[in-house]
């Protein structure tokens, strides 16, 4: 046991609270630290009086004041949507043909279609419209489905094999591989496909190749390979490749088929914005 500590004239009084011999002070804090405390609890209260706060099942509480930071965004969109009526509206009423010409229309449809693919279509086509495998380059001019303003656009308002658009574009190619071709005539085929674009893996087979191409395929690729847009068939004869180009994947493509699906924009964004985004896709480069 340890001895008591030795008081000293002048100490302040302690709490009684003792241990090993140590006492506690009792050194009140200072008032003007403790008015600066009660202040801030009052003003605490009042806000949450004041101001949404106290979150419930349903949401925060209101507020006396019925602020809101969302009612401020919604406002200051709608003052942003107020002010860009007008040239939204030029833009709405304007030939698809003729926005690009336009000294008015064609910098504000290029620069608005621009903000509307960063926030919409970067995530499947790339920031840069670039694409990635089984999502199509932007900046060629190879087009499934035609690459001039107006084929851009109903690609881009009605989308393509969704359920959600009767007008979306639609094409299905058939998986060969399904009890519909021998292997033999599938591999065949395939490094004929390859011969079109480059060099065929076994070029012994070609001919044979060719021969299951007219018989199957020729009828939506055309007898030179080169694609109907009409159809949305691609043109094998380049080396353009959405899947890509070697022979497992382009195996893997007969054998299976592909089936990409790009969802309908003219339901989730306004006439204005789907009109800026196809203007801003055929400026890329690789428009007609």
């Amino acid at each position: 046991m340890s001895k008591p500590s030795k008081k000293i004239e002048g100490d302040p009084t302690t709490t009684g609270h003792s241990w090993d011999g140590i006492e506690e002070f009792n050194n009140p804090l200072p008032r003007w630290w403790l008015w600066t405390f009660y202040v801030c609890i009052i003003w605490g209260i009042g806000y949450t009086i004041a101001y949404p706060a106290w979150p419930g099942i349903k949401g925060a509480t209101e507020g006396m004041l019925g602020w809101s930071t969302r009612a401020n965004v919604a406002a200051d969109i709608q003052a942003a949507e107020d002010k860009l009526a007008p040239i939204n509206a030029k833009l709405e009423a304007a030939e698809l043909t003729q926005i690009a010409s336009d000294a008015e229309l064609g910098p504000y449809a290029t620069s608005a279609g621009a903000a509307v693919f960063k926030t919409w279509c970067a995530q499947c086509h790339g920031s840069g419209a670039a694409g990635a495998k089984g999502y199509p380059n932007l900046l060629d001019n190879d087009w499934l489905w035609g690459g001039d303003i107006e084929n851009i656009y109903l690609t881009i308002k009605h989308g393509i094999r969704n359920e959600e658009d009767d007008e979306a574009r639609y094409s299905e190619m058939p998986a060969f591989g399904d009890d519909y071709l021998e292997d033999e005539d599938i591999d065949a085929v395939v490094n004929y496909v390859m011969s079109l674009s480059g060099d065929a893996k076994d070029a012994s087979v070609v001919s044979a190749g060719a021969e299951v191409f007219a018989d199957e395929c020729a009828s939506c690729h055309a007898e030179d390979g080169t694609g109907d847009r009409e159809q949305g068939a691609p043109n094998l004869a380049d080396a353009i490749w959405l899947y890509g180009g070697d022979y497992d994947t382009i195996k893997e493509t007969v054998t299976y088929s592909r089936y990409g699906v790009m969802p309908s924009w003219g339901n989730r964004l306004s006439e204005a914005q789907v009109r800026a985004v196809a203007s801003y896709v055929h400026q890329l480069g690789g428009g007609e």
